[in-house]
């Protein structure tokens, strides 16, 4: 859809878009509610799917956290279409939220983690070798149905055939991936990047400790807990999420965020492991002045949608 709706008169009015299970928002993006206000910027939060809002009443339709679309992602993709000044845009929505976006990553030469898809219906053999793998929908949020699986382990080999056949039954996609032993001492690695005049630009870094502990136990609310904590990228994992950006459809350039998430692999070299565009969490209150550089980049947005 294309966006020619400009800001209002007077003070522009921007949604942050959450669900209905988190209607105050994340703790994290509340951070940005002051920056705005600041900068003469009217922010209300909304839940994506509350059919009284009213979303061309909005001169900026921020996607923050609606954290409960998987299960209903064409429902969620179709809405994202209606809405006239979404960021990131619908189009974005539709690629970022099935996980197979990795495969068309790694064609164009970036480094991911070697994946394997199943469609629902298709036979599926466990590998024959005893590593660890993590298995997983290729459309989730917050390490939903996600878990670790030795295959050295029996009892691990029958509850990561049951997984699949799980995610299968529902009709989803599934992904088996090795797991990255790098990130039992490493941690994984979130490089966020926020809208400037030129472009995205690199905000801040942060480490999320390993979650994948074993065989997929359901999550409570949302989302799996994480550890957090800042961190400094390096010049090597810097290159990869540029070639990473570079490889996003339609340009990176329209983007009011991005966050690329990096694990060393076998050879400690970074590899993306996710690439998020629709709902991440942007850890703005990991790093000096993120709250900031957020509320500034909407207000590029505004300006220069």
């Amino acid at each position: 859809m294309t966006n020619d709706h400009q800001p209002t008169r007077g003070e522009p009015r921007v949604a942050l878009i959450t669900c209905s299970g988190l209607v105050d928002l994340d703790p994290d993006d509340r951070l940005v509610l002051g920056p705005l206000a600041a900068r003469g910027v009217l922010a209300d939060v909304a839940a994506w799917d509350d059919p009284a809002v009213d979303w061309s009443g909005y001169d900026l339709a921020v996607l923050r956290s609606p954290w409960d679309y998987a299960l209903r992602r064409d429902e969620f993709v179709a809405w994202a279409a209606t809405v006239p000044t979404l960021v990131n845009p619908a189009d974005v929505v539709r690629w970022n939220t099935d996980k197979r976006y990795l495969g068309e990553l790694a064609a164009a030469g970036v480094p991911t983690v070697p994946t394997a898809w199943m469609l629902p219906g298709e036979s599926w053999t466990l590998p024959a070798d005893h590593g660890e793998y993590v298995i997983k929908p290729a459309v989730s949020a917050g390490s939903q149905d996600t878990g670790r699986y030795d295959l050295a382990d029996p009892e691990h080999r029958e509850l990561a055939e049951a997984h699949v056949r799980r995610l299968a039954d529902a009709g989803r996609v599934t992904m088996v991936q090795p797991y990255l032993a790098a990130v039992d001492t490493a941690g994984e690695t979130a490089l966020l990047f926020l809208a400037g005049r030129r472009g995205l630009t690199f905000s801040h870094a942060i480490r999320k400790g390993p979650m994948l502990t074993g065989p997929d136990l359901g999550v409570d609310g949302l989302y799996k807990p994480e550890e957090i904590t800042a961190r400094t990228a390096t010049p090597e994992q810097l290159a990869v999420a540029e070639q990473v950006l570079a490889a996003v459809p339609g340009g990176a350039e329209r983007l009011l965020y991005a966050r690329v998430d990096l694990i060393p692999g076998p050879d400690g070299t970074p590899v993306l492991v996710e690439l998020e565009l629709t709902e991440p969490s942007l850890f703005i209150g990991y790093a000096d002045g993120a709250p900031d550089r957020l509320a500034d980049a909407i207000l590029t947005r505004l300006t220069h949608p």
